[in-house]
């Protein structure tokens, strides 16, 4: 059995985190190891519901399963979460490798940020005669950040020149905080400084963009560097000077790290990669890398890169239409299954959803909750295929991770990705070899459409069965439990756009009204004017079993036939009519006393053009037949 190693952060720093895991999946080409990349999108700007919803999915995995753990800190900053790793791993008895920060229980892996921070404060006072600095900082507890941020303040008190860090500035990597920045600075009328540094490349590349669209240029007006060494940043206009931070050779030795811990050597408390400080045209320096060739080298890329887009969008249109067409949980699950059964050039062979158990019964109870926290025990199998072999069971033990997994073969990445509503868990995604997903944030776009898409169809089936069940319950006489005038209304309106559009349907209406209420009601007390009416109301629809009956006033009743009871509704007047009680106006009624007058007319589509054409003729039948039972009874 081959050893597995669960990886955890989150996927905004896509590039380098695809960069780390090719050196690291390299390192191990020789060795028999899965790896398991537990990965999420949250922002420090999300809900506290909406962050425990994406971190949700690192309760998943259980890590006495696991060999190693690495938990990649320059995606992942949330303290806590780090901490309750690093807790379960240790319980687990397998060891942890932190990649960008450091912990007591942890090995480390990192790049020397604070040298290559060093060189570039260097490079920017001796070459462009930088002074005045503001540093745009990630957050307080970065410790890439606050590293790169403490070599700055080293390099300026070393050289007697604290005062030229004019501010620092913490965006929580966001870009937008970059931009209401700028924005503020620029209202307020301040003076640019010599260089904007930037904890990272996609802060750099916003510091470029706010301040062209206030009107300044870079480099001519102010200087910006950034770190990472990201293709986007290499390609942008200008080029950004960065930090090469060298995630791949960093992977490889966290690879190495492992191997040496696995095979019962010294542990490795720490290992530092070199980083390198690479000029670019965003600190005015041309000539140390071509940048225009590597643009025509990703522009060549990107047609590809945009087919691809085009049909991924595509198949994403697609998903929503097929999910949101959908009017029951069984054809969701059964249409969203065939069109990935049809087409899954996009997912691959190895591709998985998995859904929990109560997600379908919440659509239809409101009272039932999904989880918060950890994923059921079992959870439902929405589609599942592993090596293009489906997974035949509707069910799946949450604990196996992936159905269909044997642990033979070759090495491969698994890569799981939440779905979920704010805090309640809907399930989880699974995929496969699928590097270059990681990189182009294709993940992130399918997991959020895809758990966009099932929250809408959610609550789209809840509010329509909610709003049925009202309109039944508006639809419903609460008395005697048939149909009520407004679902009469309703039921005449359909009848009349089948006359109008001349359509071949045939009908009866049958009238009834109760004799006697008044006399029960007075004699008797209301409720027993009202057993009295739920008796009538019992007896005409035991007569009329394939009709809808409506009450449409206090003691009159209406009947649509068609079909059966259409074809032989004169012989169902008749066994009506020789069920009813004789006729009687005295006090006290005898016992079981029913007496209900009824007339009945048929649609004919050459003299009626409307249905109340139709009742009026059974109306004028019913009161021929009441007046024919009081005769009768005289």
């Amino acid at each position: 059995m081959k050893k597995k190693i669960a990886i955890f952060t989150t996927g905004w720093c896509s590039e380098i985190l695809s960069q780390f895991l090719t050196g690291m999946t390299e390192s191990f080409k020789n060795e028999q190891i899965d790896f398991f990349l537990f990965l999420c999108y949250p922002t420090y700007i999300d809900t506290p519901a909406m962050k425990q919803g994406e971190l949700n999915i690192f309760n998943l995995p259980d890590l006495n399963d696991f060999d190693g753990v690495v938990i990649f800190g320059s995606g992942l900053d949330f303290r806590n979460i780090i901490d309750n790793l690093i807790e379960k791993s240790k319980k687990a008895g397998i060891p942890v490798i932190m990649q960008g920060a450091k912990h007591e229980n942890a090995s480390y892996i990192g790049s020397d940020n604070y040298q290559a921070t060093l060189t570039m404060c260097e490079h920017l006072h001796d070459k462009h005669d930088v002074n005045k600095i503001i540093f745009f900082a990630g957050t307080e507890d970065s410790l890439d950040s606050e590293l790169r941020l403490k070599a700055v303040r080293d390099y300026l008190a070393e050289n007697n020149r604290s005062d030229d860090l004019v501010e620092v500035f913490y965006t929580k990597w966001e870009n937008a905080s970059v931009t209401r920045y700028i924005d503020r600075f620029y209202k307020e009328g301040r003076e640019l400084p010599d260089a904007f540094i930037c904890a990272n490349d996609g802060l750099a590349m916003e510091t470029c963009l706010s301040l062209f669209s206030k009107g300044y240029s870079v480099p001519e007006d102010v200087l910006v560097t950034g770190y990472d060494y990201i293709d986007d940043s290499q390609i942008f206009d200008p080029s950004i000077a960065s930090v090469d931070q060298c995630f791949t050779e960093m992977g490889n030795a966290c690879g190495k790290q492992f191997i040496d811990l696995f095979s019962d050597q010294k542990k490795v408390e720490e290992t530092i990669i070199p980083c390198k400080f690479i000029p670019g045209d965003s600190c005015n320096c041309y000539e140390f890398r071509n940048s225009d060739t590597i643009r025509r080298r990703v522009g060549r890329e990107g047609f590809a890169k945009r087919t691809m887009t085009t049909y991924f969008n595509r198949k994403l249109n697609l998903i929503d239409s097929t999910i949101l067409s959908c009017l029951t949980y069984k054809e969701f699950k059964n249409n969203l299954f065939h069109l990935l059964d049809d087409n899954h050039d996009y997912e691959g062979d190895s591709f998985h959803i998995l859904l929990e158990p109560n997600f379908g019964l919440s659509i239809y109870d409101p009272n039932i909750r999904l989880r918060k926290s950890g994923y059921s025990k079992h959870m439902e199998v929405l589609y599942s295929t592993e090596d293009g072999v489906p997974y035949k069971k509707d069910q799946f033990p949450s604990k196996d991770l992936v159905p269909g997994y044997t642990g033979e073969g070759e090495n491969h990445l698994y890569v799981f990705l939440p779905l979920h509503e704010g805090e309640e868990a809907y399930g989880y995604i699974v995929f496969r070899d699928c590097m270059e997903k990681v990189a182009n944030h294709f993940l992130q776009t399918y997991q959020s459409r895809m758990g966009l898409v099932f929250d809408k169809f959610r609550h789209a089936l809840s509010l329509d069965l909610i709003n049925k069940r009202l309109l039944e319950v508006m639809k419903k006489d609460p008395l005697t439990n048939v149909n009520n005038r407004r679902a009469y209304e309703d039921k005449e309106k359909y009848l009349q756009s089948e006359i109008n559009s001349d359509s071949e349907i045939e009908f009866a209406i049958a009238m009834f009204d109760v004799n006697n209420l008044k006399l029960v009601n007075d004699s008797r007390g209301h409720d027993a004017g009202d057993e009295y009416l739920i008796s009538a109301c019992r007896l005409i629809c035991n007569v009329f079993k394939h009709s809808p009956i409506y009450r449409v006033g206090g003691d009159e009743f209406i009947a649509v036939l068609t079909g059966e009871d259409y074809e032989n509704h004169n012989d169902l007047i008749k066994k009506m009519r020789n069920l009813m009680s004789p006729y009687s106006n005295e006090v006290p009624l005898p016992d079981n006393y029913l007496s209900i007058a009824c007339g009945i007319s048929s649609f004919d589509r050459i003299k009626d053009f409307s249905v109340q054409d139709v009742v009026k003729r059974a109306d004028d039948e019913m009161y021929k037949n009441k007046a024919e039972i009081k005769g009768l009874s005289s």
